[in-house]
């Protein structure tokens, strides 16, 4: 039986999500695969959109590919390709399916996809499509107008705890609470002294927090992504970690490392719980889980 997420983030136990990025292009098996895999294994599954400004198969598509095999989808939706009307409409059309989770995202910029010629739209950003929702949860679309039958979505957002500077990322995450976020998936966290901090920000919010575990793959990996993406810092002893394993074993290192981050969070209470983010390696989250202990 799948229990709401709503549900299961007032339940007061540890919540474990995970994302499945949908394919480029029609063929499913894969993707079936993996929700099959991962559904009674965590609370929840994302569907990303377009991750990294990257043209795959539909958010909602996937969402409804979760439902239809038993599990409980998370709506992702970035504001780069829609206007606000297009992402009412698919608002609209998701909760009309059962779809009752949405994650807001403002998106990555074009020139990182694979499509840089194509305009990029951010008619909102993900603050205001929080506000949408709730607008649309009164009963009123953003043009002024009535809507005869409303939505009531579980609505959240992402934050990067391990930004430089952090104050940005912590008055955005103020603002995010203050327009409805109900949980929040944190960009990847390596950091847990850092992320520690702030949890002493975010607690007093009354909001639920999701600590990003990525799983790395290699030492190269972990060093191309603390040079490249901003917010995301992989400590050298974790590295140095990874780069010792023996030959062939530095997945499995790396599953290592996520799981042992994953039971220090727990153990220590840090924060309400983990999303965990394989990248294409969706078939190793049950390992992630066991080397956890959950």
């Amino acid at each position: 039986m799948v229990i709401p997420f709503k549900e299961i983030l007032n339940s007061g136990k540890f919540i474990v999500t995970s994302e499945i990025a949908p394919p480029k292009g029609t063929n499913l098996d894969n993707t079936i695969h993996h929700i099959d895999l991962l559904k009674d294994k965590v609370d929840a599954l994302n569907a990303t959109d377009n991750q990294s400004s990257v043209m795959r198969y539909p958010s909602l598509g996937l969402c409804l590919l979760i439902k239809e095999h038993g599990g409980e989808p998370i709506l992702q939706m970035t504001c780069r390709d829609r206007n606000r009307m297009a992402l009412e409409s698919d608002l609209l059309f998701a909760y009309s399916r059962g779809i009752e989770n949405v994650l807001c995202l403002t998106g990555d910029s074009m020139v990182v996809g694979d499509h840089k010629g194509a305009k990029q739209v951010f008619d909102l950003e993900s603050v205001q499509l929080l506000r949408a929702i709730r607008l649309m949860e009164s009963g009123e679309d953003l043009g002024g107008n009535e809507l005869d039958g409303v939505v009531e979505f579980c609505a959240g957002a992402i934050v990067t705890p391990e930004a430089h500077p952090v104050e940005p990322q912590l008055l955005k995450f103020k603002k995010k609470v203050a327009a409805g976020a109900e949980f929040f998936q944190t960009q990847a966290v390596y950091d847990l002294d850092n992320f520690r901090k702030f949890m002493e920000y975010a607690i007093p919010l009354n909001t639920k927090v999701l600590a990003g575990i990525v799983l790395l793959t290699s030492a190269r990996m972990a060093r191309f992504m603390t040079a490249n993406l901003p917010g995301i810092f992989v400590p050298d002893n974790l590295i140095d970690e990874i780069a010792g394993a023996e030959k062939g074993m530095a997945l499995q290192t790396g599953i290592e490392i996520a799981g042992r981050m994953i039971k220090t969070i727990q153990e220590e209470s840090i924060c309400d719980g983990v999303h965990i983010m394989a990248i294409g390696r969706e078939d190793r989250v049950p390992d992630i889980l066991a080397a956890a202990g959950l």
